[in-house]
């Protein structure tokens, strides 16, 4: 691990069956920052979820947990931000937000942020 890499997680649920809870909990395992993002608020360990897209904040890496056909609201918010990279956890990928994205110099990995954070390479 290479220090801490703050992340929004898109998607967050306060289910701890949901993967964004596991990934939001191995993040903070790992010591990273983690702003938490869904349509409904509540908490993960020391988590809150926000229902507001984070504006002004320096994110290293968005970690998307919601499927295409819900992205679009955040593709304008996701190029203001200037994330170094957005991880398409699996069964998010899109095409139309990855192409957006790399032309915004944006990194675009599809991954899993649990994998990436078990085998040290997040």
């Amino acid at each position: 691990m290479m220090g801490n890499k703050k992340t929004l997680v898109i998607g967050a649920s306060e289910n701890p069956a949901r993967y964004s809870n596991k990934a939001i909990r191995a993040l903070r395992f790992h010591n990273h920052d983690v702003i938490a993002l869904a349509k409904r608020s509540g908490k993960v360990e020391d988590v809150v979820i926000q229902t507001e897209f984070p504006i002004n904040e320096k994110v290293d890496t968005v970690s998307m947990y919601l499927g295409p056909n819900r992205q679009e609201e955040y593709y304008n918010q996701l190029v203001n931000l200037k994330p170094n990279r957005v991880i398409f956890n699996p069964g998010t990928e899109n095409d139309e937000l990855a192409a957006l994205l790399t032309k915004n110099n944006i990194a675009v990995e599809e991954a899993c942020t649990l994998v990436l954070l078990s085998i040290g390479a997040y």
